[in-house]
């Protein structure tokens, strides 16, 4: 069955997710289909592509596929982890991007809709950065991505207490650009990317690259960063983290000892 539907009309392409019953969680699986739309359209030559869900669906993704993280003793958020290998590939690639949202976006699904360069949701969206329910150290990358979308606090609230903000504080804080209805959201992503299209696509693209690397220039020592990936790997060599992903196997709450 497939997990992703590709739909190229002209110089625009839909890729939509369609594991509704797994709640479009981001597994290996999906992120393959998800690379290939995107090698698709790159074949095509579009000059922009929306990333959505089904109309209608209550979740837009539930994140990573919990089932497919490692247990201990090994990072969860590696260079190689598909999240990763897609994040890199919506920022590097070289049309824009526009996610459109309907319902619940969570943990690393958050990430994936924030990587897009123009996010437009619907009123009943909601935002979450979940990695404290699991015990999992979010990366430095990760967490770059968060805070180039919003201010500095607001990522810290929603990495701390792991509650949705809901779209209209979305909006107010700058996590996305527009909110538009249920029925008139594809509507309203489409009309935007026509008119990307009539514009100047070899411009757009290396517009894209420099605010890409732009917003990467934070300045970080190799100690600093040392620093911080040995913390990380305290985290998942801890109980916490091995508690964290039984708990939700076992869909039952965590309970965590800080050691």
């Amino acid at each position: 069955m497939s997990l992703v539907r590709v739909d190229i009309d002209g110089l625009l392409a839909t890729l939509t997710m369609t594991n509704q019953p797994k709640r479009n969680a981001l597994s290996e699986a999906m992120i393959n289909e998800v690379l290939a739309g995107l090698d698709e359209a790159l074949a095509a030559k579009v000059r922009c592509v929306i990333l959505r869900a089904e109309p209608g669906v209550k979740i837009w993704s539930s994140g990573h596929d919990i089932q497919e993280l490692p247990k201990s003793h090994r990072d969860p958020l590696g260079w190689s982890d598909p999240l990763r290998v897609v994040i890199r590939a919506i920022e590097e690639f070289p049309a824009p991007i526009i996610a459109l949202i309907e319902g619940g976006v969570w943990g690393g699904a958050c990430e994936v809709a924030l990587a897009c360069d123009i996010i437009v949701a619907t009123p009943d969206s909601t935002f979450a950065i979940t990695p404290a329910k699991l015990g999992v150290p979010y990366n430095v990358t990760g967490l770059l991505t968060f805070m180039n979308a919003a201010s500095l606090h607001t990522v810290k609230e929603m990495a701390f207490t792991a509650r949705p903000i809901d779209a209209e504080r979305a909006l107010l804080v700058g996590l996305i650009n527009h909110l538009r209805q249920a029925d008139e959201i594809t509507a309203f992503c489409v009309e935007m990317a026509r008119g990307i299209e009539k514009l100047a696509p070899l411009a757009i693209a290396v517009m894209k690259e420099e605010l890409r690397v732009l917003a990467s220039a934070h300045s970080i020592t190799p100690r600093m960063f040392e620093r911080v990936q040995g913390m990380r790997r305290k985290v998942y060599d801890s109980t916490d983290y091995e508690e964290g992903v039984k708990a939700f196997k076992e869909k039952r709450p965590p309970v965590f000892l800080g050691e």
